[in-house]
């Protein structure tokens, strides 16, 4: 009896390390990249608004400076 059941320790203690292995397996996708496309719209009124407003400063200014 005593003989069964040291071979039956050992074998458990033998097999036990292969009944709890996990393994993990991670895949990495290629990454696809994209072109971004990125319209603006810039307001040329305004622009044109303040250079008109600034302007008569601006040629005052000219004037000014000419005159030294």
């Amino acid at each position: 009896m005593r003989k069964w059941i040291f071979i039956l320790t050992v074998s458990v203690i033998i097999t036990s390390p292969f009944a709890c292995q996990t393994r993990h397996a991670v895949e990495i996708a290629p990454v696809e990249v994209k072109p971004i496309h990125i319209t603006i719209d810039v307001n040329v009124r305004i622009d044109r608004a303040l250079d008109d407003f600034f302007g008569d400063i601006d040629k005052a200014e000219e004037n000014i400076q000419q005159g030294q």
